[in-house]
């Protein structure tokens, strides 16, 4: 059977006996027609089936009123509190989204970038995959003037904004902390350092130890996707180390509980033996036990200062961001994985 015909609103105007202009009105609830007949025209449209045609009204207008979403992953619970917080502003501005995962693919990523392009989104808000080393495949938004924001995982460019935190310094404060725990061999398990997130961390691990004196020994640097199972795969390493390290600085805490539940297995006391501290505060890090140190940083607030900095730009095309880089806060939050000492 073939598909039935659109309603279009010349339908609903043959039916009311009114011109379609009127109907087109009363459908975007102009103030020129009256709520009597606005009622009838909304109510037959209902009756009818009619879909309004955005997408053709967003070509006479230039907007549609979308942002377009690129995160590395959809399973993580900060990607997930960043995208809630877009959402919650971006609702407020009635602005819709179109969310993309680039499964830590820069290939994935450019074709997402194309499909969010040739969608006529009104901005972009990406969180780079972990292989991304250049931004080429954003041309076409930059020659555009659309806008696009970094966040999390950001790339220095000209006509963009970065909205991050200070992962050196929280680096810091995590390796730190374990040293004042009393660690002296301290490892840090992170991912490849082409994005600044990880090489941010890794150049705050390296400067608390310089600070106390520490050696940095190479060794000590673990480089794996930071899932759950590589912390896992992370803590077989460790356990042929002679002697084991005394404090583990993770890059994430999927990982980082990862390798705790493994170590516990094979009879190493956390923190006794082993000290843990990991990063982003993820729901897991009060289910573990014991439960795990850690640096936290709010996605919903990320979500939120990008997106209303992006409709600000949309909405004043003359818009000029007083800075290329935004600095969110972040803190370390103590838990009893990292308390050798045994108080805070």
């Amino acid at each position: 059977m073939a598909n039935e015909r659109e309603v279009t609103i010349y339908d609903i105007a043959r039916e009311l006996k009114i011109s379609a202009t009127t109907v087109s009105r009363g459908l975007q609830d102009h103030p020129t027609i009256s709520t009597k007949t606005k009622k009838k025209i909304l109510d037959l449209a209902e009756q009818m089936g009619y879909r309004s045609n955005h997408f053709a009204r967003s070509l006479r207008n230039q907007k549609t009123n979308t942002f377009g979403i690129i995160v590395p992953r959809l399973n993580s619970h900060f990607m997930s509190s960043v995208i809630a917080g877009i959402e919650t502003a971006a609702n407020e501005q009635n602005f819709s989204l179109l969310i993309a995962q680039s499964s830590e693919s820069s290939l994935k990523e450019a074709a997402s970038a194309r499909t969010m392009f040739d969608s006529r989104v009104d901005g972009l808000l990406v969180s780079l995959a972990v292989d991304t080393t250049e931004l080429s495949h954003f041309d076409n938004f930059f020659r555009k003037n659309i806008p696009v924001i970094f966040f999390d995982r950001v790339q220095q460019h000209e006509s963009s904004v970065n909205i991050l935190i200070d992962n050196r310094q929280a680096a810091y404060n995590a390796t730190r902390h374990l040293i004042e725990q009393g660690c002296r061999r301290i490892l840090h398990i992170t991912a490849p350092t082409v994005q600044n997130v990880y090489k941010d961390r890794l150049k705050g691990y390296k400067e608390a130890l310089s600070e106390h004196k520490i050696k940095f020994r190479e060794d000590y640097v673990l480089i794996t996707d930071l899932s759950q199972e590589a912390g896992a795969e992370a803590a077989s390493k460790i356990l042929k180390m002679k002697p084991i390290p005394d404090g583990i600085f993770v890059a994430n805490d999927s990982c980082a509980v990862g390798c705790m539940l493994a170590l516990k297995e094979q009879g190493i006391r956390i923190p006794q033996d082993i000290a843990f501290v990991g990063f982003n505060n993820d729901p897991v890090t009060k289910v573990i036990a014991p439960n795990l140190t850690t640096i936290n940083y709010s996605g919903y607030e990320m979500g939120q200062v990008a997106a209303r900095h992006l409709i600000n730009h949309v909405r004043d095309v003359s818009f000029i961001s007083s800075t290329n880089t935004i600095i969110l806060r972040s803190e370390l939050i103590v838990r009893a994985s990292s308390l050798k000492k045994g108080s805070k």
